[in-house]
């Protein structure tokens, strides 16, 4: 039955069988059914068995709604790669040297990747639990523009099922107008993973939002934002954010590696104050 799914899925594969979008969907979900009845009828399922799962849950899950076209899968599978890099590279304990430490503890490392470039490290404690984060960073992501000022606007230009959305930001211009006006297009992932909470993005094309003139387009990524509950403090949350951003223009890298440096310590400043002078969910009328 297994062997008979698989070769219906791989089907899709050819042109002839591609658009068949019915035939696409029933064999993700055959081939989770099936898994799903190994594992509870029988024998430990092998580590093939539970990778296969692994890759069935998440197709399962992005076609839970609506089948997607071959370019939402793209971005889908362009979020997952950005994260699992940028995850990479945060959990390398080597090369980072610090660039910024405030006297409250927030600080900013920087190391320099291959093919990358320097990448900034921002890791702060944020006395709000990590749901409240979440809300903020995610579910009102729009509205990061009315608190943080180094954001004029963030719009989501499309979003592909739970997890996958593709935003326009535009950020404000540096302090004494160092860096001029710059904007981004961007598919960002979010994953929840037990106690723990992955933003990931990276830069990407979209084609109802071209190059606005008087504007430059730069590039995010891979970057993310690791969100999960302080050892021993769960009402608190560590935040770490690494950033890679590829401004564009002729500017020095030593005015590039300061307005990188000082834009994460300013969001942690102004991330707290917004969260300690608005009300937290369960008080809000």
């Amino acid at each position: 039955m297994l062997l008979a799914t698989f070769k219906l899925c791989a089907g899709s594969s050819y042109r002839h069988v591609r658009n068949m979008k019915g035939l696409r969907h029933q064999a993700v979900l055959a081939i989770g059914q099936e898994l799903n009845r190994r594992a509870l009828g029988g024998p430990t399922p092998g580590a093939w068995i539970n990778q296969a799962r692994r890759r069935s849950s998440l197709l399962g899950s992005q076609l839970e709604d609506t089948l997607y076209s071959d370019q939402e899968l793209a971005y889908i599978q362009q979020g997952e790669e950005a994260m699992q890099k940028a995850l990479g590279i945060l959990s390398s304990r080597e090369g980072w040297k610090k660039e910024n430490q405030q006297a409250n503890g927030d600080t900013v490392l920087s190391k320099v990747v291959p093919d990358m470039g320097k990448v900034f490290r921002l890791e702060v404690v944020v006395d709000q639990p990590m749901e409240r984060l979440y809300e903020e960073l995610v579910e009102h992501m729009e509205a990061m523009g009315e608190w943080n000022p180094n954001v004029k606007e963030i719009k989501v230009l499309q979003k592909i099922g739970k997890d996958t959305v593709i935003t326009h930001e535009l950020a404000a211009e540096s302090a004494g107008n160092l860096v001029g006006p710059r904007d981004f297009v961007s598919v960002r992932c979010t994953k929840r993973r037990g106690s723990t909470c992955v933003l990931a993005g990276t830069a990407t094309c979209f084609g109802e939002m071209p190059e606005q003139k008087g504007i430059i387009r730069g590039e995010h990524g891979p970057t993310c934002m690791v969100l999960r509950p302080l050892a021993g403090s769960p009402s608190k949350t560590k935040l770490t954010w690494l950033l890679s951003i590829d401004l564009k223009g002729w500017l020095p890298k030593t005015i590039i590696n300061q307005v990188l440096s000082q834009t994460q310590v300013d969001f942690a400043n102004h991330l707290r104050k917004h969260l300690e002078s608005s009300p937290a969910p369960d008080a809000r009328c």
